[in-house]
């Protein structure tokens, strides 16, 4: 018995599609919505731009990892708030037909909320980057010891921010499967990156990048992404942690030889 042309095109999906599963749809839904808002609210947007470039000078003042966990935070708080924002106004938009001034207040409400999260935050960032500005050689040494866990966390985050963005711009699939570009590709290939560069030993490198590229591999195998999609998040993960290195890497030498014309102590 012949199947129609149309049944025998489409091919059942090898993965379990996460709307199936309870445990990840609560996430896909989560993701649904930054996309949704990153999509829709200019301000979400430029909270992104902002977070990704906040993250990088974290890198470039040399702060201590307590600083950089009390950023993350900040950044974390800043955008939990604009998602508020964006739910409480797609609410009072759903309930309200014509304009009403109870509207009004609750939008002005929830956006008065971010205002003062916002300047909380460039307060405390201002507190946090005057103490890297202030720093001296001697720090700075020491806390190059800590440069490759801030790098990851960072390149990790400016990665994601970037998916994100571009899921959003293009519009296209979902925020944990499919899109314009594969998350798991720009993260796979982010951190083979960073592993070639800092560590600098080539089987490391080559196991590394051998593992993003079955993680590539996988996403298409699955029928999650097409090929392309795979290749645009390799790429976007590449630049951005190739990008960063660039941006620390030249202070991390200088350290180092600065460190090696000190005179020793008789």
């Amino acid at each position: 018995m012949h199947q129609p042309a149309d049944e025998r095109g489409k091919r059942e999906p090898h993965y379990l599609p996460v709307d199936r599963s309870r445990f990840f749809r609560s996430f896909h839904h989560a993701f649904e919505g930054i996309i949704y808002a990153t999509r829709t609210q200019p301000n979400m947007r430029v909270h992104f731009v902002i977070a990704a470039l906040v993250l990088v000078t974290t890198l470039l003042l040399r702060l201590d990892r307590v600083y950089v966990i009390a950023t993350v935070g900040l950044i974390a708080l800043v955008l939990s708030m604009e998602l508020m924002n964006t739910a409480i106004e797609s609410i009072v938009d759903l309930l309200t037909v014509a304009h009403h001034p109870l509207a009004k207040s609750a939008k002005d409400a929830a956006a008065g909320a971010v205002l003062i999260a916002a300047i909380g935050a460039v307060l405390a960032a201002y507190l946090i980057f005057y103490q890297g500005l202030m720093s001296g050689e001697a720090r700075v040494f020491i806390a190059v010891k800590a440069v490759p866990a801030n790098v990851a966390l960072i390149v990790l985050a400016v990665v994601a921010i970037a998916t994100i963005f571009a899921k959003a711009w293009v519009g296209r699939g979902s925020a944990l499967q499919g899109g314009a570009v594969s998350g798991h590709a720009a993260l796979a290939f982010a951190g083979a990156t960073m592993l070639a560069f800092f560590y600098q030993k080539p089987l490391a490198a080559i196991l590394a990048y051998f593992v993003a590229f079955l993680v590539a591999q996988s996403r298409v195998e699955a029928q999650i992404h097409r090929p392309f999609e795979v290749f645009w998040g390799a790429v976007l993960g590449t630049l951005v942690a190739l990008a960063i290195y660039v941006l620390v890497r030249p202070h991390v030498v200088l350290s180092w030889r600065r460190l090696e014309h000190r005179p020793r102590p008789k």
